[in-house]
């Protein structure tokens, strides 16, 4: 355990050799057994490729209002797009933070009779006036892909799983990144950048704009600083897998604090998710293993859902109300009679 609340794990270790490997795969396994939330070094992306990223960051949030405004995310039923200051809300509170979504560029599936996640399917929305960005997230989400397929094999071997148990039950995964600028805020106290909760897939990779603080990791009741670290990711796994290894690897809420005007703070997650219609299978952990089991998180207000689809849907219906009440009115009825 390092001096930074969070373990420091070297993804390059698993090309070093088994012994290596091994410890590699042990410390994955204690991190999300323990904590949830690791940094990860080691991932091969480049300085020059985090440059252009939040170069592209910057860019973006700077062009005039009605340039974002025109790919809002109202406009679109697969909640892609901007969300303006405050257009997002976790736990029923306002976030302060803008924000673009970026997620696999497909076709909508028009078939009303399917379940309700097929309306998270669909094309994203890019600003007309920054063509490059799209270049610069399309290079970003394909290196983080690999890293993502490489972290699950190591988790897979480290669960006593075979190493293809993640991709063989994936199907065609279903990725999002989120471009984020959390805007300073001048009050007192601490200001939710995002509110505290936990993500609703299986793994999370988040990128933060050097020397940028604000995330919190909820440890033993209290709230701990996860600083960014220089060529790090932070990590974390979702609700799916601490459901597939039911608690043995666990789930952490975390949260953002706005930082100090006229401070601002840019962070891009890499959400590496199954295919909606994917539903994890309970991994059969070895004896050791299993007996550290702790059972699924008990949330009646946050229940989670086997189907990755499920999950996901329930996430963007609370999160962003103003696209789920244009588009998606019977999804909402469904649920409250439900």
């Amino acid at each position: 355990m390092s001096e930074l609340n969070l373990p420091i794990l070297d993804l390059s270790l698993l090309d070093q050799g088994p012994e290596a490997a091994s410890r590699f795969r042990d410390d994955l396994r204690a991190a999300t057994h323990d904590v949830g939330f690791f940094y990860l070094t080691g991932t091969g992306v480049s300085a020059e490729l985090e440059e252009r990223l939040l170069q592209a960051a910057h860019d973006f949030f700077a062009l005039p209002e009605a340039e974002k405004l025109a790919i809002e995310n109202v406009t679109s039923p697969h909640f892609r797009g901007y969300t303006r200051v405050g257009g997002e809300r976790t736990q029923g509170r306002v976030d302060w933070r803008e924000q673009i979504d970026i997620g696999p560029e497909r076709d909508p599936i028009h078939d009303p009779e399917g379940p309700g996640y097929n309306r998270l399917v669909g094309p994203n929305l890019w600003p007309a006036a920054q063509p490059e960005l799209k270049d610069v997230v399309t290079e970003w989400h394909d290196h983080l892909t690999g890293v993502a397929r490489k972290l699950l094999r190591a988790w897979a071997l480290a669960l006593g799983a075979e190493e293809q148990y993640f991709d063989r039950h994936f199907g065609d995964p279903q990725t999002l990144i989120k471009i984020v600028r959390y805007p300073g805020k001048d009050d007192p106290t601490p200001q939710q950048g995002v509110g505290a909760h936990k993500d609703s897939g299986v793994l999370t990779l988040l990128w933060v704009e050097p020397g940028k603080g604000g995330l919190q990791v909820e440890r033993d009741g209290e709230w701990v600083d996860a600083p960014p670290v220089p060529g790090a990711f932070v990590v974390n796994i979702g609700e799916l897998l601490e459901y597939a290894t039911q608690g043995y690897l666990t789930a952490t809420n975390h949260r953002v604090i706005s930082p100090k005007y006229p401070d601002e703070r840019i962070s891009v997650p890499f959400f590496f998710n199954p295919a909606l219609d994917a539903r994890l299978p309970i991994i059969e952990l070895p004896e050791e293993l299993a007996s550290e089991v702790r059972g699924v998180t008990d949330d009646p207000t946050n229940p989670i859902h086997a189907t990755y689809g499920e999950n996901a849907l329930k996430s963007r219906l609370r999160a962003h109300p103003d696209v789920a009440e244009r588009w998606h009115a019977d999804l909402l009825a469904a649920r409250a009679a439900s």
